[in-house]
């Protein structure tokens, strides 16, 4: 490794990476290159670790199967400082095409993460699908043509998704085509579907309680993609809680006044004590 300006490796782990280098001896220098799989957190570290010894340090990951390494279409992913991907930008181009994220050493796991969930999350929700079908008698080959050969490329389009993705970013989920509530709706009969039909419904279940909690913190009028509120934000309050925690607080003349809707009103005698013409009942 010595020899060389840039070490790329692709171990079972971050210690792993470790262990060898530890090993290898002093590399002082030289660039490394950590296709690892891991954690954002892990990816910091990593940095830290080579800075100490003076390696520039690009974390990247594997976007395709190993068969597909060096073939059109390839994608690996790198962040970290770009300067070190611009100066081994040759070698690295053999293994597929670098999309370099950021300087944030941890970009390149989380994007590998992330596209990942979306896989499984993807995959599960057609074998879960098929195994409803299945139920029924239908082959898995027959459900596929309809819902692979149809609904997803019409239905399910990525171009579609990829036009709500600015609105995620300002957080805007009009519902004139359709609410939370409508989507908590059809959750609910998938759930009761699959515990009919005999097939797991954890998935469905899952699915119907994220739906339950966004419509509980208000968003029952907004449409589905709301859900990336309650994603982003697990442990954020219901105004049920919020109700609870916060009382309600009186404005104009009432500052200082206290209501809280589940226990006994604040009595219209001395709200009338207190106020002045056309105030009567203003609330915060």
């Amino acid at each position: 490794m010595a020899a060389s300006p840039v070490t790329i490796v692709c171990l079972n782990d971050y210690a792993a990476m470790y262990q060898v280098f530890e090993s290898a001896g002093a590399l002082s220098g030289h660039a490394l290159v950590n296709l690892n799989s891991g954690t954002p957190a892990e990816a910091h570290t990593a940095a830290v670790w080579a800075a100490e010894r003076d390696l520039d340090y690009l974390d990247g990951a594997i976007m395709v199967p190993p068969p597909l390494i060096g073939y059109d279409g390839s994608v690996l992913l790198y962040s970290g400082a770009r300067d070190v991907l611009d100066r081994h930008q040759e070698i690295l181009a053999g293994l597929g095409d670098p999309r370099h994220l950021g300087a944030d050493p941890g970009l390149a796991v989380l994007f590998n993460t992330a596209l990942l969930g979306m896989m499984y999350a993807t995959l599960n929700g057609f074998l879960h699908a098929a195994a409803l079908t299945d139920s029924a008698g239908v082959p898995a080959a027959e459900f596929a043509e309809i819902a692979l050969g149809w609904f997803m490329p019409v239905v399910l389009d990525p171009a579609s998704l990829a036009e709500q993705a600015p609105n995620l970013d300002k957080g805007a989920y009009p519902g004139d085509q359709g609410t939370m509530q409508m989507n908590l709706n059809a959750l609910e009969h998938i759930a009761r579907t699959s515990v009919e039909q005999g097939v797991h419904p954890a998935q469905p279940q899952l699915m119907k309680q994220l739906a339950e909690q966004a419509v509980a913190q208000g968003h029952g009028t907004e449409n589905y993609f709301a859900l990336f509120e309650i994603l982003k934000n697990p442990g954020a309050e219901t105004p049920a809680s919020r109700a609870a925690e916060h009382p309600q607080q009186l404005v104009g003349p009432y500052r200082g006044m206290t209501s809280i809707r589940t226990k006994s009103p604040v009595s219209s005698a001395e709200l009338s004590r207190h106020s002045r013409p056309g105030e009567e009942g203003l609330y915060a």
